[in-house]
């Protein structure tokens, strides 16, 4: 064996829209996800795992840059990540990873402006958003080969009434997340063998609609289904606001104004058999990975891009910082991981993209803010002090027991997350806790200032004092842009936490 053919494999499992408490291996007890449950079983489980920017496209964004949301300027689902990155010095993780001899493969959901671009993966087999039925992508052609299309939710029965939660009429051997893994399979079969890979898998699930096969609602306890969190009157009624207004849109066109508690049951239950169908996926993936001799050599994680409210706080989707949309599952196996680990330090979804290339020995860029995740055999070393959420409306700052949300809107919070889980009690007005708001909002606007100041890199005039180079005295100085972005470090001593 070569020694290129030596250096580790990885597969990112990546479904999209997938909360944390609905895999087993985090505490779901009425339904069945054998083979996600086996990855922590056989490696490390993260109980405190986010998405600071829980929408798809920022999330995704920091995924691939290493950087937060601010720095690499996407905020909201709408922006994309400029068109001159590599001028201005940077490169995605695929990019990097395949110029240090691995071969990338993306499979199925990616969400890229325009959705056809690789962005440094070599293999792509495209399945872009469920929502997305003009895309004709790799699935769009598989299925008009099959004589099928996609369908749009309100083309099935029960749509309007059950919010968004239906049986698929196309079937399952045809839907979008047996696609994807299928593909996965296929790539695995064909080029697992050749040389080391790094194979992102993207499925679209278990994003609404809320639409699994029938079969894969069998085996669902719904008596444990947990009830959604509350809404508590007079919290954010913008956000709701925006939330029915958003959802009403041609992309869902479902009314979320009534949201009665039985029908936030049928949501939840068939969410419950997207998420078993993705781990059917998940085991036909790492079958796969066994079969060819290949998985005590390869690295597998699996994570999530942001949840999903499913009810809580009366609200259905992402796009805040409710625990229900920021908090993701997070597990990997692999080689030298201690199996059966649960590491309780904070991480960040985009602390994947540090990971991965620590795990195939490439250096880490300067201008990451991502970090290695922690653990026995894994690269890191500790968690987060902070999850600093970053969106175009709002923001956040999570200290690993207190959650301050400030939205443009105006409407702010403050949660104690050790004794309020579910966001009940807003203490943002509470003297009592004034020092932890002060310390808090401290935290925040540094991160935000330095954030903002690195996101200005590319516009530097000079990586240095003009005042003593000569050739900017000269008449013919032309100013250099765009500038790489620097390696930048905290100068500023916060506050003591209280």
């Amino acid at each position: 064996m070569s020694a290129d053919q030596q250096r580790p494999n990885i597969v990112f499992l990546f479904p999209d829209q997938f909360r944390w408490d609905f895999a087993g291996a985090n505490g779901a007890d009425w339904l069945q996800t054998p083979n996600i449950d086996s990855i922590a079983e056989n490696g490390v489980r993260y109980t405190n795992s986010f998405s600071a920017s829980p929408i798809c496209v920022p999330a995704r964004t920091a995924l691939m840059t290493g950087m937060n949301a601010i720095r690499n300027g996407v905020t909201g689902n709408l922006h994309n990540l400029r068109a001159d990155w590599r001028d201005a010095g940077l490169r995605t993780w695929p990019e990097i990873m395949s110029e240090n001899g691995y071969y990338t493969a993306g499979i199925g959901k990616m969400h890229f402006y325009p959705w056809d671009e690789r962005r440094g993966f070599q293999y792509r087999v495209i399945c872009e958003d469920k929502r997305w039925l003009e895309v004709r992508d790799d699935y769009y052609h598989y299925l008009k080969r099959h004589g099928l299309r996609k369908l749009h939710g309100n083309e099935m029965d029960g749509y309007q009434e059950n919010r968004g939660a239906v049986i698929q009429d196309i079937p399952w051997e045809h839907s979008w997340d047996r696609f994807v893994g299928s593909e996965a399979v296929k790539f695995i079969d064909d080029y697992g063998a050749d040389q080391p890979f790094a194979m992102m898998v993207g499925f679209p699930g278990p994003h609404c609609p809320y639409d699994p096969d029938e079969r894969f609602l069998e085996g669902i306890d719904e008596s444990k289904i947990p009830e959604a969190a509350p809404e508590f009157p007079g919290h954010t009624p913008q956000l709701r606001q925006n939330n029915v207004d958003a959802n009403k849109r041609p992309w869902n066109g479902v009314d979320y104004t009534e949201f009665p508690d039985d029908t936030k049951h049928t949501v939840r239950k068939h969410y419950s058999g997207l998420v078993q169908q993705i781990d059917f996926e998940v085991g036909a993936i790492l079958d796969a990975l066994r079969n060819k001799g290949l998985l005590e050599n390869t690295y597998v994680i699996l994570a999530s891009d942001h949840g999903d409210y499913l009810g809580d706080h009366n609200l259905i989707g992402k796009a805040s910082f409710y625990e229900s949309a920021i908090r993701i599952p997070m597990m990997a196996q692999g080689p030298g991981i201690e199996a059966g680990q649960v590491q309780e330090g904070m991480v960040d979804v985009r602390d994947i993209t540090a990971t991965m290339l620590a795990w195939a020995g490439i250096e880490q860029p300067g201008w990451y803010d991502a970090q290695p995740l922690p653990g026995e055999g894994m690269p890191g070393e500790d968690g987060r002090e902070n999850i600093f959420g970053l969106l175009a409306d709002g923001w956040m700052n999570f200290d690993g027991r207190y959650k301050l949300h400030k939205y443009k809107s105006g409407e702010t919070l403050l949660f104690d997350m050790l004794n309020d889980p579910q966001e009940q009690v807003n203490l943002y007005e509470n003297a009592e806790f004034a020092d932890v708001v002060r310390r808090l909002e401290f935290e925040l606007t540094e991160e935000l200032m330095s954030s903002i100041d690195s996101s200005m890199d590319d516009r530097l005039a000079q990586n240095g004092d003009m005042s003593q180079d000569p050739s900017f005295g000269l008449e013919s100085w032309v100013r250099p842009w765009p500038n790489a972005p620097r390696t930048t470090e905290a100068t500023y001593e916060k506050p003591t936490k209280a």
